[in-house]
Order: structure tokens, then C-alpha cells, then sequence
């Protein structure tokens, strides 16, 4: 018997190089299962030099997807190809998340309300401070940065091993952005209601170097973007120092939501059930 599903079919791809680790599918192949869609969500693994090909064949249609994710290299080519890249994508000269519409391909960058719907379903009322300390001047600092700025947090404090780096940071954000180097970083978290974690120390196992969350604001929030291992060595000594932590995990599960919904037309929920589902992933991996 014909399933009448078939015709409204549709299809959403993550895009990266290497892209074999990316968990999305994972997760958006429960949302699919459990909202009972029918499409599909696959990786993509295009190399540099194939990607301007991959996503000129994405916006003919030949491809027969509706859109997509991008994740590492191809995040600041995926904002030039697109034919509409909203106002975060253009300020962060970056964008994940790649929809059609009405034959255009359109683009926006998720990350920052990622990581904003991971904090505040873990820790609501982080927001009430007027100082953040963000640690890191890297490509993944960007998002959080405009995403706190967007918050109205009025003082944001990058702190970089590079202070160069942060400097380029705080030209890009704005007055309320300020740089420093780590000698800078005790003095700048005095009174700071928010830490976060922007760089890769304590990833896969890497040491971290010790740090003091004691100048922290009482009811402080420290937060780390990576979620392998998921309680990372940051968050250990701030948790052992009785400061409140939030892991990466859930930024990965927010930002995924707005793409899926561009895609398939229903907005899907972050629960406990998809958390347990990754992390049971992780723990095979």
C-alpha cells in the first residue's frame, strides 16, 4: 500500500570535514521517530574544496534537501554562499543552520541560542548580572559572546592566552566587550554572576590548569561549551569550590531545535529522554 507520507517527505543533512562524530543525527532522527515525521537527517562529508558545489546543487534542488548544518571548516563559507543570511550570521560571519525559502537559500547561526536555552533550562535567573567573564578568543567564543551581549549583560569580559585576539573580539561586539590577557582574569572575575568556558582545555581527557572561582559573584554560574568528558575538569574545581555548574551537553541539544523546525515544520522539545539518548551514545564512544 502506498504510504501517502512519501510525498511530504523531507530531508535535512549535517555537512562538515570530518563530520563522522557529529551527533546530530542521533538527534534528530529521535525527533523524527517520536514526533512520527517522515524524512530523514544523514551526514555529509564534503571536503573544502567540494563545498561551494555541494551547496550550489542544495539550492537548485538537486540535492533534495531542505537544509542543513554546518559545522567545522565550512561555517564562514556557508554565510557567503547563502543567498540570505539574517543579522547573527552576519555579525558573526558564520552561520549552521541552512534553510530554502521561496528558492533562496537562507542562513542562520544557532549556537548563541544554544547555549542561551541550555543556561537558562539549567540555571534560570543566571542573567540576573551585570558582569561575564568568557574565557577564550576563538572561533566558538563568538556566538557567546553575542549571544550574552544580546541578553543585556553590560559588561563582558573576554580573557585570552592572545590578548590581540580578544581585542578583535571586543571591536567586533561592541563597547560592552572589553579584552584581556590571563594575567587580568582574577581581577576581571571579582563580582562576575557568570564563567564561561570557551576554549578546549580539559577536552577528551586534556589536564586544565587550576583556577580560583572565589572573586566569583554568590550564586555564580560557571558553564563550559564542550560536553566530552561531560562533567570537564573546569567544572569539577568550580563545583568543588561550591559554585553552581552547567555542562555543555545541553547547548548541543538547544541549538539543534530552530534548524529541525525550518526543516520539518514542527518545533521539537529538549527533554530528558534525548539527553539520556546522547549521553548513552557518548558513553559507547
Amino acid at each position: 500500500m502506498h504510504d501517502s507520507r512519501e510525498t511530504s517527505a523531507r530531508h535535512a543533512f549535517v555537512a562538515g570535514y570530518p563530520v563522522r562524530h557529529s551527533r546530530s543525527p542521533l538527534i534528530h532522527g529521535h525527533w523524527l521517530e517520536k514526533l512520527g515525521l517522515a524524512g530523514s537527517y544523514v551526514r555529509q562529508e564534503i571536503s573544502p574544496e567540494d563545498f561551494a558545489g555541494f551547496v550550489s546543487r542544495l539550492k537548485s534542488g538537486e540535492s533534495g534537501f531542505t537544509g542543513g548544518n554546518v559545522t567545522i571548516p565550512h561555517k564562514e563559507t556557508a554565510f557567503r554562499l547563502a543567498d540570505r543570511p539574517d543579522a547573527l550570521s552576519e555579525e558573526l560571519g558564520a552561520s549552521n543552520t541552512l534553510w530554502l525559502e521561496d528558492g533562496r537559500l537562507c542562513a542562520t547561526n544557532t549556537d548563541g541560542y544554544g547555549f542561551l536555552a541550555n543556561l537558562d533550562a539549567a540555571m534560570p535567573g543566571w542573567d540576573r548580572t551585570d558582569r561575564a567573564v568568557i574565557l577564550g578568543a576563538g572561533g566558538a567564543s563568538r556566538a557567546v559572546i553575542q549571544a550574552v551581549r544580546d541578553r543585556g549583560v553590560r559588561e563582558i569580559h573576554v580573557v585570552n592566552r592572545t590578548a590581540a585576539r580578544a581585542r578583535e573580539l571586543a571591536d567586533r561586539f561592541g563597547p560592552r566587550v572589553h579584552a584581556h590577557g590571563m594575567d587580568a582574569l582574577a581581577d576581571v572575575a571579582k563580582g562576575a554572576g557568570l564563567f564561561v568556558n570557551t576554549t578546549s582545555l580539559g577536552m577528551d581527557g586534556e589536564p586544565a590548569p587550576d583556577f580560583d572561582f572565589s572573586p566569583l559573584a554568590d550564586g555564580a554560574v560557571v558553564t563550559d561549551i564542550v560536553y566530552v568528558p561531560l562533567m570537564t575538569p573546569i567544572l569539577r574545581q568550580a563545583a568543588a569550590q561550591g559554585r553552581a555548574t552547567v555542562d555543555g551537553l545541553g547547548m548541543l541539544l538547544h541549538q539543534a531545535v530552530p534548524g529541525f523546525e525550518k526543516w520539518f515544520g514542527v518545533r521539537p522539545a529538549v527533554d530528558d529522554e534525548l539527553r539520556r539518548l546522547v549521553l548513552a551514545d557518548m558513553e559507547k564512544h
